[in-house]
């Protein structure tokens, strides 16, 4: 197919579509970046109404372009790539790896490609940032067999929050884009975190599916998976009832009862003692992930958090740190207590910069976007 092509990418409007399970996400940049439009539509296990999305579309005004997220690219897709069935087709095989996520994005697909479908849509996906990861990091020590057969490897996740979060710490932080050394947190109802060098990853937590790293919303993170296999063969589990477990009723759930970081963060603060253990596990995992990312480094210039809870959770942030501080890490209390994101939260003279960035897909979906089609 060849690919078409804009004068200018100044000038090409993107509608940025996320879809996900309880909302799809709408944002329209101007060629200058600025969102002219937005929406947010209510989603019920990913699915949602077609006359509210016209609807939207319709306010949103004319689009030149649309960039789609998509969690998981596997091997195939190490970058973006303008839609086409085959490329549709190619998503849709990938279901197994992420069942729901990737039905969320398919579902955005087809319903934006038949209200507009004249309008060129670039796929964007989360696992593309972490497609040339360090084999010693990208292995899993497993038989070659299975690495060769079923393309197993650590994919990542997350991989537009991440890139965009790495590039605007640099920024702010005023440091070498080329050379600086940034451990980011995505920390929302997902989360992982990932060591970027000079603005690509060389390690990351979540692995061949989002559920690997550290604790989430409603998912365990990484568990012993002797524990897997002894759940089914010793307590009669099954592969389902497990599965659905540790993706649905795990993490901050079942450790709080309520995945809202919000909730328990209030109930801490009145001094619950289910509350505080729960941070205690959460930020415990959450500490390990950051040493590790930053040995992945061998070294570090700024951390930076982003996500629902990473800019919303003081607390969070100044429990992960304060385990931190031998790898020169600190947080002022004041700025620390309510920054608007972007904000440097660093107690000087801490020589490594704690960062809260703004989480924004949409900046990198459509940079992708306007990269594939003026090229």
């Amino acid at each position: 197919m060849a690919v078409l092509t804009w004068a200018r990418a100044d000038t090409m409007r993107v509608l940025v579509v996320n879809c996900g399970s309880s909302s799809v996400k709408l944002r329209m940049l101007d060629g200058t970046d600025t969102v002219t439009g937005h929406a947010d539509l209510a989603a019920v296990a990913g699915e949602f109404s077609l006359a509210s999305l016209r609807q939207a579309l319709t306010g949103l005004g004319p689009a030149d372009a649309v960039g789609h997220r998509i969690v998981h690219g596997g091997r195939e897709f190490r970058g973006p790539v303008r839609l086409d069935p085959d490329v549709v087709a190619g998503i849709a095989e990938l279901r197994d790896l992420a069942p729901l996520h990737q039905s969320f994005g398919l579902a955005g697909i087809r319903a934006v490609g038949e209200l507009l479908p004249d309008v060129p849509a670039v796929a964007c996906f989360d696992t593309a940032f972490h497609t040339d990861l360090p084999y010693a990091a990208a292995t899993y020590p497993v038989p070659a067999e299975w690495r060769e057969r079923y393309a197993i490897r650590r994919y990542g996740f997350h991989g537009l929050s991440h890139a965009y979060a790495a590039r605007r710490a640099a920024e702010l932080a005023g440091l070498d884009a080329s050379t600086a050394r940034v451990v980011t947190c995505h920390l929302g109802s997902g989360a992982s975190l990932a060591a970027v060098r000079g603005g690509r990853s060389v390690d990351t937590t979540m692995g061949f599916t989002p559920l690997e790293g550290i604790v989430m919303g409603t998912r365990s993170g990484t568990v012993d998976p002797g524990l897997v296999l002894w759940l089914q063969t010793t307590a009669g589990l099954s592969a389902a009832e497990v599965s659905r477990a540790l993706e649905a009723h795990s993490g901050l759930l079942a450790l709080a009862g309520t995945q809202d970081m919000a909730t328990i963060l209030s109930r801490y603060r009145a001094g619950d003692r289910a509350a505080r253990r729960t941070l205690d596990v959460y930020q415990h995992r959450l500490r390990a992930g950051i040493g590790a990312m930053t040995a992945a480094l061998g070294g570090l210039d700024a951390l930076v958090f982003t996500g629902g809870i990473g800019e919303h959770a003081p607390e969070v942030r100044a429990g992960a740190v304060a385990g931190l501080a031998f790898l020169g890490l600190a947080v002022d209390p004041d700025r620390n207590a309510a920054p608007v994101p972007d904000a440097d939260v660093t107690a000087d003279p801490a020589p490594v910069r704690t960062l809260v960035v703004e989480a924004r897909e949409d900046l990198e979906i459509a940079a992708q976007v306007r990269t594939v089609l003026t090229g």
